[in-house]
């Protein structure tokens, strides 16, 4: 039988080993987990206490992770892009517009002035330079007002700091609840642990919105001041501090009261923070606010058409909105650099003005600019309607009411004034133009109803110099340089003796002024070209002379000599238009604009060489990257930073060879002639070396003016919007070329006195005017009806037949004569060093004619 003792295995006289777990269980009880035990299993309170306090742990942890799920990561900050408006330079570098719809102006920190920093400290957050992003103590105030104000409907006082301001203003909204709350501070210590306190000051100070649809305390400065935040007194920086509390409110007249005592007390928290002393904090309590009216930003208006049609092709490129991309026009902060000539721009608007008002003449009033349905809150209305006018003092009201030929006349500024002149037709609710003339009397004026267009390019780059689409861009943005598609008239001739002369005619070859018909078929029978005004034909002449004249038989004539297809090609390669090879449309029947007509003319002008037409030298990002430019070429080796002895770079031409140049320069050359003696005379006292070609089209309709010389070529179209005769006296050389001329006077000084320039290969050739045959023993002279003249023709194309056989043969003798004569005295006299000159200038320039 077996020892139980052996069994625990305890040797003789030992006790035997506890068990473990007995062990356990048996300290347990008697220790401090087995009276949390006791307690836990005793106590019913405690456990529904614990189980709360579980499920509440449980719920704020998911809060937090429900709170902090969607929030941004400040980080983002670091590489922030606020929107900007695109900024618009003239061919200068000068700022002519901005596209914007808010006031934003970007500054690094260290160009705020010390004193403003301080001022918005003061305001927002004195502690700012040591908390970590959240203010608690403020917060604590803030809490405490959101419970007394529970349920009232006010809001709370923020209690934020400037950091949470940050977060609010850029990453997380404005949303006025609890839980924005809560992450607007989350934020903020995330934001303290990425930027610097300078960095969070200065997007701080260049985002928050400050009123006037100012974004920014420089933008608001001069929203508020009319200054930059360099120039500000002590007084103004301590308003715009206490703007982020109120910016629609302080800034308005009936609240200045309480603007001016919550300024001052900035002041005082200035003084009290040691940042400015009490002398200084008194003088400046001392003063006004001193704000300006509230005014939009000051540009020319006189560019207005130019910089609109900019807008829209960077639209096009770019997009309009900051969704649209990184470099929308009003968001990415571009930078634009125009071809616009301020002082071109000013010359065509004011010229197109001018010959609108002459051709209204005193046809009585035009109508309205608009109508308003109902004169409920028609100040407001007629703000909306965003009709201006920017013409001497005249301003765009609206008829409040009128008896007979009086009146009242209320402005977008809520004034009201008595209104005279009143026309039969207009009534209560009209938007129309009024001039002062006297104190609280206006009177009604008439804006021309006819209108047009006109553009001034530079022929060697195609740079878009000037553009006006119409009387005033304020009254409608509709521009009739670029969008009004109108037959162009007499003025397309010159491309089909472009193409005439391409194809082996010469100025002073020979062409029927008489009757031309066509056979158009059996239903159709017969058609039959007239000359302007019903005439007839007047025999053979000179292409000069047809083109000089503007004769519509010899034009129609030469486009069925030379085959329309041809004619339709020139056409189309010039950029003119695609048309069908119909004879009308060798006369101008086909629709075009006066951009393209003016580029086709600049092509002329320089020797056949065309640009495109552009408004836009390049744009830059926000950065300062050109990202666009409209002249793309490259020049390969241009920046090496040693001569490496081989030849200077060449950069490839730009351009594209539209026309031969000898036949541009015919052309051109008898566009001259158009002006000296043809249908564009009336510039001919100018007394420059110009060309040019009128326009007048069937009704007439429009009227048309092109013209220039090798460094500027304009054009202009005068007709109205929905075309209907002109009266019958309208002709292009006696509306659309004087408006020309007064271009060409009010920039005289930059038009050359020098000659067109004729390509190398051209020959100028003395021939008679009339018959077109060459003359010898006759010079040219400066009378424009002389028999004489010079003419331009290609090698090996002059004519043979001469206009006086006896006459030549005894001026070939009598050079001959001079000739052996010469240089008989040249071997006579040896010994001299100089020789005698050549008595002919024939033999002087080695057969020039």
């Amino acid at each position: 039988m077996s020892d139980p003792t052996q069994s625990n295995g305890a040797g003789p006289g030992e006790q035997p080993p506890e068990d473990a777990s007995y062990r356990i269980h048996r300290e347990g009880a008697s220790g401090p987990l087995g009276a949390v035990k006791r307690i836990w299993r005793s106590s019913k309170w405690l456990r529904r206490f614990s189980y709360l306090g579980l499920a509440g742990l449980a719920a704020l942890t998911g809060f937090w992770v429900v709170i902090t799920r969607d929030l941004p990561d400040a980080r983002k900050l670091l590489e922030y892009q606020p929107p900007l408006p695109t900024m618009v330079r003239g061919i200068d570098g000068e700022i002519v517009y901005s596209y914007a719809r808010e006031r934003r102006v970007q500054l690094r920190f260290v160009d705020f002035p010390r004193p403003l920093v301080n001022a918005f400290l003061s305001a927002e957050d004195k502690t700012f330079w040591t908390h970590g992003g959240v203010d608690f103590t403020g917060l604590a105030g803030a809490v405490i007002d959101y419970v007394a104000k529970y349920g009232s409907g006010q809001r709370a006082r923020g209690g934020s700091t400037i950091t949470q301001q940050v977060a609010k203003n850029i990453l997380i909204g404005d949303e006025y609840s609890i839980t924005r709350k809560l992450k607007e501070m989350i934020v903020a210590h995330r934001i303290e642990g990425v930027l610097s306190k300078e960095q969070i000051l200065e997007l701080y100070l260049n985002e928050i919105p400050l009123g006037r649809q100012s974004f920014g305390v420089q933008a608001a400065a001069r929203a508020y001041f009319g200054k930059d935040v360099g120039d500000l007194d002590l007084h103004e920086t301590a308003f715009l501090a206490i703007l982020p509390k109120a910016p629609e409110r302080y800034g308005r007249k009936q609240y200045e009261g309480m603007a001016i005592a919550r300024r001052n007390w900035v002041l005082d928290e200035m003084v009290k923070n040691g940042w400015v002393s009490r002398a200084d904090a008194d003088a400046a309590k001392a003063k006004p606010l001193g704000l300006i009216p509230r005014q939009s930003e000051s540009y020319d208006a006189a560019n207005s058409y130019f910089v609109e049609e900019v807008r829209r092709r960077l639209i096009d490129r770019y997009g309009e909105k900051a969704e649209d991309g990184p470099n929308s026009v009003y968001a990415g902060g571009l930078w634009v650099r125009t071809s616009l000539d301020t002082q071109m721009q000013k010359a065509v608007r004011d010229a197109l003005r001018k010959g609108l008002l002459n051709f209204q003449g005193n046809r009585g009033w035009t109508g309205a600019v608009a109508h308003l349905r109902n004169l409920e809150n028609w100040q407001t209305q007629l703000i909306v309607a965003n009709k201006t006018i920017d013409y001497k003092n005249w301003r765009v009201g609206v008829i409040l009411d009128k008896s007979d030929s009086t009146g009242r006349i209320g402005f977008s500024d809520g004034n009201i004034a008595t209104l005279t002149g009143i026309a039969d037709k207009a009534r209560a609710g009209d938007l129309v133009v009024a001039e002062p003339v006297s104190a609280g009397t206006w009177a009604l004026r008439a804006i021309p109803e006819v209108s047009g267009g006109m553009i001034m390019e530079k022929p060697a780059s195609g740079r878009i110099l000037a553009m006006q689409g119409g009387f005033d861009y304020g009254l409608g943005s509709f521009n009739r340089a670029t969008q009004a598609e109108r037959q162009p008239g007499s003025t397309i001739k010159p491309f089909v003796y472009a193409t005439a002369l391409q194809n082996g005619m010469t100025p002073a070859t020979q062409v029927l002024d008489g009757t031309f018909c066509v056979y158009q078929g059996a239903a159709l029978g017969q058609k039959c070209f007239r000359n302007f005004g019903g005439e007839g034909g007047a025999g053979s002449h000179t292409m000069r002379w047809g083109l000089e004249q503007s004769r519509n038989l010899m034009t129609v004539r030469i486009a069925n000599d030379t085959g329309m297809p041809k004619v339709i090609k020139t056409f189309h390669n010039m950029g003119i238009g695609d048309y069908k090879p119909y004879l009308s449309f060798a006369l101008g029947a086909g629709e075009t604009t006066v951009a393209r007509m003016v580029n086709a003319y600049a092509s002329l002008a320089n020797n056949g060489v065309q640009y495109p037409a552009s408004v836009i030298d390049y744009v830059q990002d926000r950065n300062g990257k050109v990202i666009w430019r409209s002249d793309t070429r490259h020049c390969d080796n241009c920046n090496m930073a040693e001569w490496d002895g081989k030849p200077m770079p060449r950069i490839q031409r730009k351009g594209k060879q539209v026309i031969d140049a000898d036949t541009a320069y015919q052309v051109i050359h008898m566009l001259e002639g158009v002006v000296t003696r043809g249908t564009a005379v009336r510039l001919r006292d100018l007394n420059l070396p110009i060309f040019g070609k009128t326009g007048t089209t069937n009704g007439p309709t429009d009227v048309w003016f092109m013209g220039g010389n090798q460094d500027y070529v304009g054009g202009v179209y005068v007709g109205y919007d929905n075309p209907r005769s002109l009266g019958g006296w309208a002709q292009g050389g006696r509306i659309s070329a004087p408006i020309f001329k007064d271009v060409v006077l009010a920039t005289r000084s930059r038009w050359t006195l020098t000659p067109l320039l004729a390509p190398p290969g051209i020959r100028m050739v003395r021939i008679d005017r009339v018959t077109g045959k060459p003359v010898m023993g006759a010079e040219p002279s400066n009378d424009p009806k002389a028999s004489v003249i010079w003419e331009a023709f290609k090698p090996d194309s002059e004519p043979t037949q001469y206009a006086a056989e006896d006459e030549f043969s005894r001026r070939r003798d009598a050079l001959v004569a001079q000739v052996s004569q010469a240089r008989e005295e040249r071997e006579a006299a040896k010994a001299r060093a100089v020789g005698v000159q050549a008595q002919d200038f024939a033999e002087e320039q080695g057969g020039l004619y």
